[in-house]
């Protein structure tokens, strides 16, 4: 099963929702596809909709998940990092409207560059990231709280 987080901003993230539904037609994506909505409707019966979920569905839907196609927000990648979940991150952007600002992108860039998870920032990238995920080893992450603070005090300055 091939879970989506949107996340819980009030901005839609439609244009990662229009991609994932390409590659269903495609043929790309076989799997069972559910997605954690929040504000972003989404009208395509290939896909189980969820708009906000509890805590505990939204670890046990983490939990079943083979994949995880994530917004860039720092709570959605770090559950899903710590639990060893293979995590394909997007980027919200700014031009999009998708958030106020690029610090996604950013925190993308971040979590990709040490091994983490495959971090992209446009939806045309989406296809190739999912076969590179099929190979793809994410690097264990060990809570070390210095270390998150690093990054987070590094992303800030």
């Amino acid at each position: 099963m091939i879970l989506i987080l949107l996340g819980t901003q009030n901005n839609s993230f439609h244009r990662l929702i229009e991609e994932i539904e390409k590659l269903i037609q495609k043929g790309i994506i076989k799997e069972k596809v559910i997605v954690q909505a929040g504000y972003t409707k989404v009208n395509c019966k290939e896909i189980e909709t969820l708009e906000l979920v509890s805590k505990e569905e939204l670890e046990e839907l983490q939990n079943k998940a083979n994949i995880v196609i994530t917004h860039g927000g720092v709570g959605s990648i770090m559950q899903c990092i710590t639990k060893g979940k293979k995590v394909i991150a997007v980027s919200r952007l700014k031009k999009y409207k998708e958030h106020v600002n690029d610090h996604q992108k950013e925190i993308v860039e971040a979590f990709n560059e040490k091994g983490y998870i495959i971090g992209i920032t446009e939806v045309e990238e989406l296809e190739q990231a999912l076969k590179k995920v099929e190979i793809f080893e994410p690097k264990q992450y060990i809570r070390n709280n210095k270390k998150i603070l690093k990054i987070i005090e590094d992303f800030i300055e």
